[in-house]
């Protein structure tokens, strides 16, 4: 029965759970144990639900359709973010600005704080974005560099 009731709590952080087989899978949180894991690569995961969602990445598995334009998708959550682009919901806000994704909110609020949590392995230097023009050339010539050594070895011991 439904009482509302939550009687069993946890120990390290006070949460209240109705069962003790919740409060079990909430301890895995602090315990860190994610006994769910992915045949195929070995990621593991806290949750099954977590690990289906998961395994749609390997099958391509697609079940979630907007009814608007068609596109499909593996979680009903990227649809729901999807759908914003056709009703135009932008519920993320501030400063008089909106957003569509929380994403790009807490981009825009590392303009008020000055954060730039985006390293450049190559200098140091700091960015808002990490796909900024400096670290995406980076990373190209890094890359570039990388299979010039390549193909310099492979000649080489050939």
């Amino acid at each position: 029965m439904h009482t509302g009731e939550t009687p069993h709590q946890c120990l390290q952080c006070g949460r209240t759970f109705s069962t003790g087989s919740s409060l079990k899978i909430h301890l895995r949180t602090h315990t860190g144990e994610k006994p769910y894991r992915c045949a195929q690569c070995g990621l593991s995961f806290l949750y099954t639900s977590q690990l289906k969602r998961h395994q749609r990445m390997h099958t391509g598995e697609t079940p979630h359709q907007c009814v608007q334009c068609g596109r499909r998708f593996s979680t009903g959550y990227n649809l729901k973010i999807h759908l914003r682009t056709h009703t135009g919901e932008k519920p993320y806000r501030c400063c008089g600005l909106s957003f569509s994704h929380g994403s790009h909110l807490k981009t825009h609020r590392s303009i008020h704080t000055g954060e730039k949590p985006h390293q450049c392995a190559s200098c140091g230097r700091r960015f808002l974005r990490a796909r900024t023009s400096h670290i995406v050339s980076s990373v190209a010539l890094q890359q570039k560099l990388y299979f010039n050594v390549l193909r310099y070895c492979r000649k080489r011991f050939n």
